[in-house]
């Protein structure tokens, strides 16, 4: 799996935080009102933002077990909670070792910016495991492909195409399904036999997000350059240079799509 800065998770975070979409949060601690302990199975963790999203929202015992291939980034995730809250990590590369993940006693799985990632067949794997053992399926923050920008540019819609082709280059689990991967996993739950609660969960950076705008600008004008090839590479570069125009002045709006899902199987009489 390709992996991610811990600089750019914790810049991240708050924006990730802000967009996460609160009905699907709401379904999610629901289903486990009248639990008195939850164990939750955290996939591709990185230093620990869904745990920190979710842990003030369940009112039960919990116990997390944060599962990532990179130990840099496990060492950063909570080591101290309130006594109620039980944290282990476990590092383990889910492309290889997915089973190992969702084996023992664990009640729900959660895992955010990850699905947009995987390979058709990784997802086919992640729904039939988690089904064979009837785990619900917190997943949120996956890209689908939206973005708006506001000024308009006449390169955006280019950029944008290059963008969402990248998307579907090989992140660590094969081809990723990049911007297709929320309707495919939906889907894939539908048919064996889950419910699916969905909402939208768009980052919205305005022009005193300078930082992350930043960030993001210069990796999509990188990726379109990669995707364009020398043909697009002058466009790309020009783009750029507008964009940053605009943000030094104030002036850069940027929307990217995501969507949340929570799935579980369908009660049955």
């Amino acid at each position: 799996m390709s992996g991610f800065s811990a600089g750019w998770l914790q810049l991240r975070e708050p924006y990730d935080l802000r967009a996460r979409n609160s009905m699907v949060i709401s379904a999610t601690v629901a289903a486990f009102e009248n639990r008195a302990s939850v164990t939750i199975a955290d996939l591709a963790c990185g230093i620990g933002s869904t745990f920190r999203s979710l842990t003030s929202r369940f009112e039960c015992r919990q116990n997390w077990r944060l599962v990532d291939n990179d130990l840099s980034l496990l060492a950063r995730t909570p080591r101290s909670s309130p006594p109620d809250i039980n944290v282990t990590t476990m590092p383990i590369d889910l492309n290889r070792d997915l089973e190992l993940a969702l084996d023992g006693p664990v009640d729900l799985v959660t895992l955010s910016a990850l699905l947009d990632l995987v390979s058709g067949e990784w997802l086919q794997r992640f729904v039939v495991e988690t089904a064979a053992r009837r785990l619900p399926v917190y997943a949120a923050l996956s890209y689908d492909g939206r973005i708006a920008f506001d000024p308009v540019d006449a390169v955006d819609e280019k950029v944008i195409e290059a963008v969402n082709a990248h998307q579907r280059t090989d992140k660590g689990f094969g081809a990723a399904l990049g911007p297709d991967a929320v309707a495919a996993a939906e889907q894939g739950f539908e048919r064996v036999g889950y419910t699916v609660v969905d909402g939208v969960s768009d980052w919205i950076f305005e022009p005193r997000d300078r930082e992350i705008q930043t960030e993001i600008l210069s990796g999509w004008a990188s990726a379109a350059r990669e995707i364009g090839g020398s043909s697009f590479a002058e466009d790309a570069s020009s783009w750029l240079i507008r964009r940053r125009e605009w943000l030094a002045r104030g002036r850069s709006n940027i929307r990217v799509g995501h969507r949340d899902f929570f799935a579980y199987p369908t009660p049955t009489r």
